[in-house]
């Protein structure tokens, strides 16, 4: 069982990753199929290097996981229900978004 410490600490992590929009990109691509970096990066219109970095990020995050294949590495969610996490937490802010509960929203700019 997991301690409160252990749960903020996955929820910061977790935080962290999707801080940046390409590594929600990357998340979102590698929930559809896991994928080769070179073919990531072609995808994703950005330069290998920058794509390896974030890719060290989100493996430090525990959130993807190299696989070797032969002489190269296959990127891929480190868990299949990241991918279901991903979908609930999109369609939860398209719903707030929707919603705006704040009645200040607009002129605020804060939801």
């Amino acid at each position: 069982m997991l301690t409160l410490a252990a749960d903020i600490e996955v929820l910061a992590r977790f935080g962290r990753a999707l801080a940046d929009p390409i590594r929600c990109r990357i998340l979102l691509t590698l929930r559809e199929a896991p994928a080769h970096p070179a073919d990531l990066a072609d995808a994703l219109e950005i330069s290998r290097t920058r794509l390896s970095n974030h890719l060290a990020c989100l493996r430090d995050c525990g959130l993807v996981v190299a696989v070797p294949v032969g002489r190269r590495t296959r990127y891929e969610l480190a868990d299949e229900r990241l991918g279901h996490a991903l979908d609930a937490l999109r369609t939860a802010v398209v719903a707030v978004e929707a919603d705006k509960t704040c009645v200040d929203a607009d002129e605020k700019g804060c939801c």
